[in-house]
Order: structure tokens, then C-alpha cells, then sequence
């Protein structure tokens, strides 16, 4: 398809896609084409504000339109199916966290994908915060020595009002509960900078959500480096929001980045300073951008692979690993034991101890 400007395409035309098509919007080389929802007002509105066709039957849409790329914001349930019936019409495809529900359809739709030649890429836009890209610069220098701990917090604030806006939220079948939805960026970054886990141990419990999954969760990780892990995941803080935030701690230094997105770097210390350190505070947070500074970083990036073949930060690949490490977490709670995962993201039933 060459270096035209791209047609994109959305599905679901919920609480994200506006800023998906506000990114779209502003992203050179791209434009929106149609947009599609079985909510026939939700599309014709989100059609009109954007001016562009919209459609209640997506297939119908990807018969009828030139469009290059998809993005899929649908309930998190039904990303495969509306994805495996992209990638068959040879469209590259974008994927809202998460990239599916078990691990199972997350193969199925990489291996389509590689077998139609098109490009899957998975939304973990906090990848690209800049307290984050500072980190992984650390850790990837070595800055920390021996990793000591890692941990994620989500204490966020999710009413019943919430859970309430769409009969699917808070299901197992098309939600998944906050370590599946809310918690999944974060757990995400966990895996991606402290490197593969070893076990999980995990707790989870539905404390004020009247919901069918977990509205909390808290899980003791060990990776295969050596390093303990915790994540704390909640949508029970009261009255607000608290906090999105990540501790990295090593033999040589400490890193936390905190804020409501993992997107203020709250403390930078290392036993060795380097040019730069005292300069921190310029990453301290991302700048300001109406439409999404993660969102558009990863959409920029994806173009570019599309556009030149380039190995993606976020593929299928990558963006199965905290699926993996999800469904590893509610094996735990569910069997109240330790889960091993193997070297290839499987469960090591033999050793659920």
C-alpha cells in the first residue's frame, strides 16, 4: 500500500474511539474513513461529529470502504471475532487492551494474521510515557544492578454508575474484571521491564461492584531473575481516583512513577550519578496533548511500521505476554496455589503446588 495516506477504520464507537479518531485526526498521513457500532445512535453520532460514513454491520462497512487499517473498541470479549473477520479482508488491525481474554484466541488471531500478511499491533500506550521510556532506558543500561522488587498500584474509582453504562462491563465473558481491564496497562509494564515471570500467587475478591468478576485484586509475583513483584489493582478507591503508578528498586537505585496513568516520575535516585539525572524533572511528565500522548506516539509508530515493514513495539507477540500472565493470575485465585508459567507463556500444571 505504499506510503499513501492511510484510511482508517473504527469499530465500536464507545468511551475510547474518541480519542482514537482525535489522533487519527491529527496524525499525518492518516485519515478517517468510517466508523461502525451495532448501537445505531452511538454511530450515526459518532459518524456526524466526524464526518465520515458509519455503518450498524461492520462487515458491510469493510465491503463497502477503501480502508487500510482498523482499529477494533469493541468489549474487550470480542476483540478475536471482530478481528479474525478483519484480518481475513487483509486489513491491518489495532486492538484495544486487551488483546483478547485467554491465550487460546490470542493465538488464533497472531497466527491469522502472519497467515494473511498483515500487521496486529495492541494498545499499551503507557509503553510510551516519557517517566516510562526514562526507566526502561535505566534498566536497560543496567543502572539498577540485581532487581530487588517491582510494583504496580491501580487505586482507582469506579462506581456502580460505571458498570452500569453497558450490560457487558464487569462480565466474564466480555469484560474481565480490574486486573483484565483497568489493571492490564500496568501489568503490562510490569512483565515488559522486570523480563519474564517465573510464579504467581494471587488474591482477588468483589468488595463494593455489583459485578460478576473481581473489582479487586492483589498478587505476589516472582520473576526469572530473581526479583519479587506485587500488583495491587482496585476500582474500590473512595470518593476518587488515587493513583497509576509503578516502583522499580535495585541494589544501585530506585525509580516510582506515579500519577492517575503511570505518567509522573515521582523519585529518581541512583547510588552512581550520570549527565542527565539533574535533569530529570523535563520527564518528569508527559507533555501536555488534548488528544493523548501515549495514543499518539503508538499510532505514530504503528504507521511507520506499516509504512516500512519495521518490527513494532507492541505486536501480537507482546501484546499476548500480559494475557499470559492475567489468565496465571486467576489460575491462582481460583485454586488458591502458587502458578508456574512456562518458558513459552503456558501453565505448568503438573507444578500448581
Amino acid at each position: 500500500m505504499g506510503s499513501r495516506i492511510k484510511r482508517f477504520a473504527l469499530i465500536g464507537c464507545g468511551r475510547i474511539a474518541k480519542k482514537h479518531a482525535e489522533v487519527i485526526k491529527h496524525l499525518q498521513g492518516a485519515s478517517l474513513a468510517a466508523v461502525a457500532d451495532i448501537v445505531p445512535g452511538k454511530a450515526e453520532h459518532f459518524g456526524k461529529t466526524y464526518g465520515v460514513k458509519w455503518y450498524t454491520d461492520y462487515m458491510k462497512m469493510l465491503e463497502s470502504e477503501d480502508i487500510d487499517i482498523v482499529n477494533i473498541l469493541t468489549p474487550s470479549g470480542a476483540h478475536i471475532s471482530v478481528g479474525m473477520d478483519v484480518v481475513k479482508k487483509k486489513k491491518h488491525i489495532i486492538i484495544e487492551k486487551p488483546l483478547s481474554l485467554n491465550v487460546k484466541d490470542a493465538d488464533k488471531i497472531i497466527h491469522l494474521a502472519r497467515e494473511n500478511n498483515v500487521s496486529l499491533f495492541v494498545v499499551k500506550q503507557n509503553r510510551y510515557n516519557l517517566p516510562v521510556v526514562k526507566l526502561k532506558e535505566a534498566l536497560d543500561a543496567g543502572r539498577f544492578g540485581k532487581l530487588v522488587l517491582g510494583a504496580v498500584r491501580v487505586r482507582w474509582c469506579r462506581k456502580q454508575d460505571y458498570y452500569d453504562l453497558d450490560p457487558w462491563r464487569g462480565t466474564k465473558a466480555m469484560d474481565g474484571g480490574v486486573l483484565t481491564n483497568q489493571a492490564s496497562h500496568h501489568i503490562d509494564l510490569l512483565q515488559w521491564l522486570l523480563g519474564p515471570v517465573d510464579s504467581v500467587i494471587a488474591k482477588t475478591a468483589t468488595m463494593l461492584a455489583r459485578i460478576e468478576t473481581e473489582d479487586t485484586g492483589v498478587v505476589i509475583v516472582k520473576f526469572r531473575n530473581g526479583a519479587l513483584g506485587v500488583i495491587e489493582a482496585t476500582t474500590c478507591a473512595r470518593p476518587v481516583d488515587l493513583e497509576g503508578s509503578i516502583s522499580v528498586l535495585g541494589e544501585k537505585g530506585s525509580v516510582e512513577i506515579g500519577g492517575f496513568a503511570v505518567n509522573e516520575m515521582k523519585t529518581w535516585i541512583f547510588d552512581k550519578f550520570i549527565p542527565g539525572d539533574d535533569d530529570m524533572g523535563k520527564y518528569s511528565q508527559n507533555p501536555p496533548n488534548v488528544y493523548g500522548f501515549g495514543h499518539y506516539r503508538f499510532m505514530e509508530e504503528a504507521l511507520e511500521c506499516i509504512n516500512t515493514g519495521r518490527k513494532f513495539l507492541v505486536d501480537g507477540i507482546e501484546g499476548k505476554k500480559s494475557v499470559e500472565l492475567i489468565n496465571a493470575i486467576y489460575k491462582s485465585a481460583e485454586t488458591g496455589k502458587e502458578v508456574f508459567i512456562g518458558k513459552k507463556g503456558h501453565f505448568m500444571e503438573e507444578e500448581i503446588c
